[in-house]
């Protein structure tokens, strides 16, 4: 079952990374912002790694007997 707590922290994530870019941008740091973009991407997508790896495996046992 989908553990609700893992959209939170999706959804915190989020929120930071576009925090971190207004200000980094305001500031006039469009290089380190376009980095810490990518950066918050990839932890996303770490976070649901798992979550897909649950995924397959529910398919896997649901196919195999």
């Amino acid at each position: 079952m989908l553990d609700i707590s893992i959209l939170f922290k999706i959804g915190g994530a989020g929120i930071v990374l576009v925090i971190l870019d207004k200000v980094l941008k305001s500031a006039g740091k469009d290089d380190i912002a376009a980095i810490t973009n990518i950066a918050g991407v990839v932890i996303i997508l770490i976070m649901l790694i798992s979550l897909i790896n649950d995924l397959f495996n529910s398919v896997k046992t649901m196919f195999l007997f």
